[in-house]
């Protein structure tokens, strides 16, 4: 995972889930500003302390998650707004 600066006002351990790595864990901590983006991921199930296995996020184009056994496409820069924090130990091996 990277050691990306939080954003502004949150947990010192929180990063984008833009900058999360494929193959780790990561608990849904907040979405910055947007309320017409926290509705729709809270319409997908993703709320705050939703855990997600980031399974792709290459650094361009969408970085795909596997919330409660689905699999979801977010673009760039919702992926931006998404704070979120590891799970410790929680690496899971490459399918």
């Amino acid at each position: 995972m990277t050691t990306a600066s939080p954003h502004k006002g949150h947990a010192p351990d929180a990063f984008s889930l833009s900058d999360a790595t494929p193959g780790h864990k990561v608990r849904l901590a907040s979405v910055d500003e947007h309320p017409g983006l926290r509705m729709r991921l809270a319409a997908m199930g993703m709320l705050p302390g939703v855990e997600m296995l980031v399974v792709r996020n290459s650094g361009r184009g969408p970085c795909v998650v596997e919330v409660r056994g689905a699999r979801i496409m977010l673009g760039r820069g919702m992926a931006l707004k998404m704070m979120v924090r590891p799970l410790r130990a929680a690496k899971v091996p490459p399918a």
